[in-house]
């Protein structure tokens, strides 16, 4: 019986699989045209699945031989120097071929290649003739990077002399690991791991032959669909199969891994609720689960303070980032798949990683004196009979706000302001509910957040004021978006830094605007100043 997997490679008889066949027929053309290139992409992306899926379609088409190697869990001796480098190189390279192609495997084993002259003069040799696609996965776990670039500076000049009608090599090369290895040598001489040679470039790169990989590895939701199709056909749940891909799709991006992790879940924990409820269900728990996705994004987090704060920015301030190509802490951010690119701006890559993020900055300023008093709001008096009542969350909120800060907190209400209130909800509807920021409906200074709790949904707008204009521009987009959702009661909180206010300005009503009901409430602090 096949089951959802989500460590390691999917294998189409064991496993229920996204089809991916359109994202192969893109890399197969790559590799037709003799392309190297690399998959670079975050952790538990399907790299590994979709080199599998290649060979396959590789060696069925009958004029390729595929040698797919990995140097994960490679052993120390094969980088200690050249001569164990080439040896272990072959020894993969042989038990690759071993099974499909096993004559030409045994003309990859040779003890008398010991460096990488000699390896440079046998690849020409056994390449001869023959269409040889080299993979290698993991290629960023080399534990001797110096020695692995010398590898890839031989790999490009037999390239380019083959291109030149002067050499014979691999067909085409392709690398997939996290790190982008067209980079390597820069982030190794950062490290302090190598010193270029005299007039050689820091930044020319042993893989600059490599071709753009411009396809998206990311799941689509008529892609999801063919996997929950796959589950369908053997369990007959009744599913809503269209609407349940759009779900999964709507809060993972296609991100493969959380794609399987919440089919999986709601196949083993959640009693098979294949439903929108179960898909959230199944958020709450990989959100509260120390899985190794999430101990590597909160590891960068810590070690890079400039990732740090730029993921600050897109989380809480919700400030717009525009992509800038040149940008260090942009680049390790898309490298690791944190972010995402959304033409010229830059966004966290799904909602699961964004509530995450979002839950990081809550938990790490929970314990500051300036949120000292959020552990003392009681859920009784807001869930009753697990009903939550987001009005008198938001009075309380208030009375909390205005008691606890004052004039001389400003500057750290105006950086933190939006990060108090998701404080206060947090511990609240922690277990039971959840939040999402909607993105579409994003603009600076504004934030909409929806909070699932059991079966109830809320709407909440937070935005800074700007005037009494785009005060009603806020109630316009509110009540606008309820529509779109299909909803009748919305919540707008606004948080007024002024030093100088309206007295008669009100701090909280309830307003009907276009046949919707806003609870609409101004947050102040300190004193208000009088003409």
């Amino acid at each position: 019986m096949r089951k959802f997997n989500v460590a390691g490679n999917c294998i189409p008889n064991m496993h229920y699989m996204v089809d991916i066949s359109e994202k192969i027929d893109q890399i197969f053309l790559l590799v037709e045209d003799s392309s190297y290139f690399t998959i670079n992409r975050g952790r538990q992306y399907g790299k590994t699945t979709t080199i599998g899926r290649l060979k396959k379609r590789l060696i069925d088409e009958g004029s390729y031989i595929c040698a797919s190697i990995s140097f994960q869990y490679s052993k120390d001796k094969m980088f200690a120097d050249e001569e164990g480098f080439c040896q272990g190189f072959l020894s993969r390279i042989y038990r690759s071929l071993l099974l499909e192609h096993k004559e030409e495997a045994k003309l990859w084993f040779d003890e008398n290649v010991t460096d990488f002259e000699k390896l440079d003069i046998f690849i020409s040799e056994r390449s001869s003739g023959k269409k040889i696609v080299l993979m290698i996965d993991e290629a960023d776990e080399a534990s001797n990077n110096n020695l692995f670039v010398r590898f890839l500076k031989m790999l490009r000049d037999k390239y380019l002399f083959r291109n030149a009608g002067e050499d014979y090599t691999f067909h085409s090369v392709i690398l997939a690991g996290v790190y982008d290895i067209r980079n390597l040598k820069q982030k190794m001489i950062l490290q302090g791991n190598y010193t270029p040679s005299l007039g050689e470039s820091a930044v020319n790169s042993p893989w600059n032959i490599a071709v753009d990989f411009k396809i998206d590895m990311s799941f689509s939701a008529k892609e999801i669909e063919t996997m929950l199709v796959e589950y369908e056909n053997d369990h007959n749940t009744g599913m809503n199969i269209s609407e349940l891909a759009h779900e999964i799709r709507f809060y993972t991006s296609g991100y493969p891994y959380l794609v399987s992790k919440i089919c999986q879940l709601i196949e083993i924990d959640l009693d098979r609720n294949w439903s929108a409820e179960g898909v959230q269900e199944a958020i709450k728990l990989i959100l509260n689960e120390n899985s190794t996705l999430f101990e590597d994004l909160f590891k960068k987090i810590e070690e890079n303070q400039d990732l740090q704060n730029l993921l600050y920015f897109l989380t809480i301030d919700k400030k717009e980032i525009s992509y800038n190509v040149h940008d260090p802490t942009i680049k390790v951010g898309l490298m690791f798949s944190f972010l995402d690119k959304n033409g010229s701006k830059l966004s966290i890559h799904n909602k699961i990683f964004e509530i995450a993020v979002t839950d990081y900055f809550i938990s790490r300023n929970i314990t500051t004196p300036k949120f000292r008093n959020v552990r003392d709001v009681s859920k009784n008096e807001i869930i009753k009979d697990e009903i939550f009542d987001m009005e008198l969350c938001i009075r309380k909120f208030q009375k909390h706000y205005s008691e606890i800060y004052t004039d001389k907190d400003l500057k750290f209400l105006e950086r933190d302001g939006k990060l108090i209130f998701l404080t206060y909800l947090k511990p609240l509807i922690n277990g039971l509910g959840f939040y999402h920021f909607e993105s579409e409906t994003r603009d600076f200074g504004k934030m909409d957040l929806v909070v699932d709790f059991l079966k109830q949904q809320f709407i909440i707008e937070l935005k800074r004021w700007y005037g009494d204009s785009k005060h009603q521009d806020a109630y316009e987009q509110l009540a606008d978006y309820l529509k779109s959702k299909n909803m009748d009661c919305g919540y707008l909180i606004t948080y007024d830094f002024r030093k100088k206010r309206d007295p008669m300005l009100h701090e909280t009503q309830w307003i009907n605007w276009k046949g919707k009901r806003i609870f609409d409430v101004i947050l102040r602090v300190g004193e208000e100043d009088s003409d």
